[in-house]
């Protein structure tokens, strides 16, 4: 569903039907006559909805977390504010960057459009940015030659999706100017050959049962799960094109599970 295709339609359509009374019905009306129920609605939703509309396109968007691909930095049933103005400023509906701000840095936790389907929104963390040479190999990341800094925290379990219970291995990594965790389970292989697809710019990858490398083209992002084993991300779907990028993530503002959760930052 396109949320924001829907509020701009019916921006449209309140608005059309405000301007529609003031000036063809209200001036042919019987003074002290009754405004019909439609123009009545319209003109108490319309504000509500250009304020919701503005908000929601030009500088904050809510979203919740489905899955646990980033996990543990986000927990299934986090509900995330979204910075919409951080990586510019983007025209509704179209996404078309109107005014350059700054561009994704390595380690930003960053919403984008799905590109094998933009209607869906997706949430990874930024481990390539244009011209980075990205390299996962023993499940350990290293950028342009340069090994990431890891330490090992202990183990970490979760219960996934139909009572699957995972132990996996906690992690404390340091990515651009961002210190998070990153689960690994050591039992999974380093990456499902089989899932890889066939994507735009593939080839500037390479696979192996070993791992990958990938050098990051112009115009576009390599994106992660801190959940490693358990993230369908660019290693299988490829690279995020900067048109498609819909804001950073910066603070969960909401776990009905969780209450302790409320104003954590993201980092």
């Amino acid at each position: 569903m396109n949320f924001p295709l829907i509020m701009l339609i019916a921006l449209v359509v309140t608005g059309v039907i405000w301007l529609f009374e003031i000036y063809a019905l209200k001036p042919r009306r019987v003074a002290g006559a009754k405004e019909p129920m439609l123009v009545e609605y319209s003109k108490s939703f319309f504000p509500v909805i250009l304020v919701v509309f503005l908000l929601r396109s030009f500088l904050v968007e809510p979203f919740k977390i489905p899955s646990g691909s980033m996990m543990p930095t986000l927990l299934v049933g986090d509900f995330i504010l979204v910075n919409k103005y951080t990586y510019g400023i983007r025209l509704p509906v179209a996404n078309q960057k109107i005014l350059e701000i700054s561009q994704p840095k390595n380690g930003d936790v960053m919403v984008f459009r799905y590109p094998e389907d933009p209607s869906l929104d997706y949430i990874k963390r930024v481990v390539g940015v244009p011209g980075d040479k990205i390299n996962y190999r023993n499940k350990q990341l290293s950028i342009n030659g340069k090994l990431l800094k890891i330490e090992s925290l202990g183990s970490y379990s979760y219960v996934k999706s139909g009572l699957n219970f995972v132990n996996a291995n906690l992690y404390g990594e340091q990515l651009g100017g961002h210190n998070h965790q990153t689960l690994v389970q050591p039992e999974a292989p380093v990456l499902r050959l089989g899932d890889v697809r066939q994507f735009s710019n593939r080839e500037n990858c390479a696979y192996n049962d070993e791992g990958f490398t990938c050098t990051v083209p112009q115009g576009y992002y390599f994106m992660m799960g801190d959940n490693r084993d358990d993230s369908n991300d660019s290693r299988y779907w490829g690279f995020v094109p900067d048109r498609n990028i819909v804001g950073k993530a910066f603070m969960i503002w909401w776990n009905f599970d969780d209450l302790k959760r409320i104003g954590k930052s993201i980092d």
